[in-house]
């Protein structure tokens, strides 16, 4: 017996929209796949967030008798290249800690860190020493500014791994905007303070009674008269070599 027309036109719509349904689904689940393949510029930093901790870095990225030095406020034409030429005479790396108004001033020299093999850090733009005081977007303003100018500077494709705030300043808004846009923050744990030019002899003895496995060095390339800094450096490549340490990045 043949069921009345009404259930059957009820089964057919029921049918219909079934198809529908499964028709958009599959659409959705494209769409959903096409924007996981090709992300945008949001989704890409939000992927690229999961992997960058807020934790400030401390170390280097390996461990063993290795150390990490970095240089600070820096491109600076007197001095940047005197350190890329000790440190190629040594065979040593380091990590340049890059402030964009010095950066846009003078590109080429980033050129040359970055063709040394060397790796780069945002100092932000203006080495805006009251950084954590700032408001939340005068931070993202600073922080971005920065590494855009180190990218633009660059001219090839490069990696900004690592940030620095100025004077050690941080706040965990601060950290928070580095890491969102992929910059670990970066600390150190020998700080000789050769920025107050304390002599060529005291730089060298706060790095040696202070160094260990694992420790990174801060150390200025720019910011003043680093004259001091370079001597100490001449005396330190051999004598870590001597002491049996390689040279590392932050982990």
């Amino acid at each position: 017996m043949r069921p009345p027309y009404c259930y059957r036109w009820a089964g057919l719509i029921a049918i219909v929209w079934l198809l529908i349904s499964a028709f958009h689904a599959q659409s959705g689940d494209a769409r959903m796949q096409s924007r996981a393949d090709h992300p945008g510029p949001g989704s890409a930093l939000k992927a690229h967030d999961v992997r960058v901790s807020i934790d400030l870095v401390r170390r280097t990225a390996h461990t063993g008798r290795v150390v990490a030095l970095t240089f600070d406020d820096g491109p600076s034409p007197a001095y940047t290249p005197q350190v890329l030429d000790l440190l190629a005479r040594y065979d040593a790396t380091a990590t340049f800690c890059m402030v964009g108004s010095q950066v846009a001033h003078y590109p080429d020299l980033v050129r040359e860190v970055v063709s040394a093999g060397m790796s780069l850090c945002d100092h932000t733009m203006t080495h805006a020493e009251n950084l954590p005081a700032l408001t939340g977007s005068q931070i993202k303003a600073e922080i971005l500014s920065g590494k855009s100018e180190l990218l633009r500077a660059a001219g090839r494709p490069v990696t900004i791994a690592y940030f620095r705030a100025p004077a050690g300043r941080w706040s965990t808004t601060v950290r928070h905007i580095a890491a969102r846009h992929g910059m670990q923050p970066l600390s150190w744990s020998v700080d000789p303070r050769d920025w107050s030019r304390p002599g060529t002899r005291q730089i060298v003895a706060r790095i040696k009674r202070g160094v260990q496995p694992g420790a990174i060095i801060l150390l200025h390339d720019g910011g003043g008269q680093r004259d001091q800094t370079v001597a100490a450096l001449s005396q330190l490549l051999p004598w870590l070599i001597d002491q049996g340490y390689k040279f590392d990045v932050p982990g």
